[in-house]
């Protein structure tokens, strides 16, 4: 008695500790303008829980509203009928949440079987460097002393390194091949049941309602009894967990036609699925947990490990020569940095665009220049022309017309400047000789004149020119990084990105829907109707994928409703294989969304 009087006080104070944080959210609610807000009441609820209670299952963790989906094959007029009782409410959301979390569970199980099926593509030094480099620090060291210790045992340690990742990659394959096709036998069963109820325009909901649960328990005992018959899956149940099967509850048989449910029946037995489905749930997590793909750090820790080694050394390179080790190296670095790229920017980018901004908004300017050049070479010209007017004209002894031709007064100077040249000291001082020499003199000047207008006028014409190519450096720079920004905004997440390969995506997921529904009309065709169930399944998880992918594209270019519509109709039972083949074929031909992409890089 006297060891349990101490021990109340210690609970005492564990109690409230563990009451602290809601007391403190109270009191934060209290002071805040007002508390009746949806996230409010969220945190609220979670301060509330209190944590000793059981853990939830990881895969209903990870739910999400099914806002953006393949919807439930309901006729407008069933919901609207449903919606008016509280029991056809609470069996639409069962419904809602039984379709969703399936779908969920299936994209999971596709991610990992990708990977494995990835892996198993693979060859032998392949398989062989992800058993040793891509499963983590531990299973590197493991397999490092296989390799030195075990070189003689069973024949070659590579060789056994292979066949234990090809048998292991094999048993994932085949364990998340077998539970894909269960859940997808399940999933098309409760769709099945789904159209039954959504195709009348005209319902009674207390027949209807009572069968559809019943439906949907029988689907969950078919699922156990095809999950009892798998011995891959008892075999892993076993390894991981007490029981070897996975059992559910079933729900009473009860006389629809002559008793009528109450709501005590229809809560009971919601709440019975509800329980079976977090039995599933449960079951689906210790299975992928077996054959779950590694995480991004246990594939890539080989590199993170070097990136890490690399940048502890540039560290501790850049603290050496930084100002906590007394040096000024990194100062001088980045002085220098700055003043090259204040140089680069005055070169390449400031004073080319100055350059074209003169060229282009000071023609006048420029062309005025230009004329006073020009008339410069006219008068030039005109003081030849005079030139050779006066020294013809007094040579030949005769009149020449103003608009005589320099070329023919050039032959009559070169002609005298030719004869006068036959005594050159007594016609330097007496003579002609200097008047010709003179004129030549002149027309030197003139063509000089001429080819350096000629000149500037060229020079002055690929200025624009020159200013781009000064310009290019910074232009092919800064298009390099438009472009790196623009795939990093815009970069490709699956079928529902932008980009091109976006696009290939949602093509290929219409064309895995096409080579299922063909599939499934095989299975059919040869009385296969288990196996054509499985592929049903498998189309409506594509469907759903396609769905999701679609949407947000689709709005955008005003081609939802249409789109939508196909693709719900291609989820139908009942459409025959050949119309769900043209519709399919449409939605790659018509829609803009699925169009290849116009752009390529």
């Amino acid at each position: 008695m006297e060891s349990a009087a101490p021990a109340r006080p210690l609970a005492e104070a564990g109690a409230i500790v563990v009451s602290l944080p809601a007391r403190l959210w109270k009191i934060i609610l209290s002071l805040l303008p007002s508390s009746d807000s949806r996230l409010l009441r969220a945190i609220s609820k979670l301060f509330s829980e209190s944590p000793y209670r059981g853990d939830r299952s990881n895969l209903r963790s990870r739910r999400r509203l099914r806002n953006s989906g393949l919807p439930l094959p309901l006729h407008s007029h069933a919901v609207e009928s449903a919606l008016v009782t509280i029991e056809a409410s609470r069996v639409l959301n069962l419904l809602d949440d039984i379709f969703n979390r399936v779908l969920e569970s299936l994209h999971i199980i596709r991610k990992n079987l990708e990977f494995w099926e990835s892996r198993a593509e693979g060859t032998y030094g392949q398989k062989v460097y992800f058993m040793v480099f891509e499963r983590g620090p531990k299973a590197f060291l493991k397999e490092a002393i296989h390799l030195t210790g075990r070189r003689k045992i069973e024949g070659s340690a590579m060789h056994h390194i292979h066949r234990s990742a090809a048998s292991s990659i094999s048993e994932k394959i085949s364990t998340l091949t077998i539970l894909q096709s269960c859940l997808a036998s399940f999933l098309a069963e409760v769709y099945a049941e789904v159209d039954k109820y959504g195709q009348g325009q005209k319902i009674d909901l207390e027949k209807l309602l009572p069968s559809l649960l019943m439906g949907i328990n029988d689907s969950f005992t078919h699922l156990e009894e095809t999950l009892g018959l798998s011995e891959e899956m008892s075999e892993i149940q076993t390894e991981g967990c007490n029981s070897n099967a996975i059992s559910f509850e079933k729900i009473p048989e009860i006389n629809v036609t002559s008793t009528p449910w109450t709501d005590s029946d229809y809560i009971g037995a919601i709440n019975m699925i509800y329980r079976n489905l977090n039995r599933l749930d449960l079951y689906i997590g210790s299975i992928i947990s077996k054959c779950r793909k590694p995480r991004r750090l246990s594939l890539y820790w080989l590199q993170y490990t070097c990136g890490a080694i690399g940048l502890s050394l540039c560290t501790m390179w850049l603290l050496r020569h930084s100002r906590l080790m007394g040096s000024s190296d990194i100062d001088n670095w980045i002085r220098e940095a700055k003043e090259s790229t204040v140089a680069f920017w005055k070169s390449h980018v400031e004073e080319p665009l100055l350059s074209i901004r003169d060229e282009l908004f000071e023609t006048f300017r420029r062309r005025h220049k230009g004329v006073i050049e020009k008339a410069d070479v006219q008068l030039s010209e005109n003081s030849l022309h005079r030139m050779l007017l006066a020294f013809s004209e007094q040579t030949k002894g005769q009149k020449f017309p103003e608009d005589a031709s320099d070329q023919e007064m050039l032959e009559i100077v070169m002609s005298r400047y030719e004869k006068e040249l036959a005594h050159p000291i007594q016609n330097l001082i007496g003579g002609e000789l200097p008047r010709a020499l003179l004129i030549q003199v002149q027309k030197l000047k003139l063509d000089v004149e001429t080819a350096m207008l000629e000149l500037d006028q060229i020079l002055k014409a690929n200025e624009i020119n020159f200013a781009i190519l000064a310009a290019l450096p910074a232009f092919f720079l800064s298009v390099i990084l438009f472009m790196l920004a623009r795939a990093w905004v815009t970069k490709d997440k699956g079928a529902e990105g932008r980009g091109r390969i976006a696009r290939i995506q949602r093509r290929l997921l219409v064309v895995d829907v096409e080579k299922k529904i063909m599939e499934f009309q095989m299975y059919m065709d040869q009385g296969l109707e288990e196996d054509a169930q499985r592929m049903f399944g498998l189309v409506l998880y594509r469907l759903d994928r396609l769905y999701r992918a679609v949407e947000s594209h689709a709005k955008a270019t005003n081609e939802w409703s249409s789109l939508r519509k196909d693709i719900i109709d291609l989820g139908k039972p009942g459409l025959p294989t050949p119309y769900k083949l043209s519709l399919t074929s449409r939605i790659h031909h018509v829609y803009d969304c699925m169009l290849p992409s116009r752009t390529r890089f």
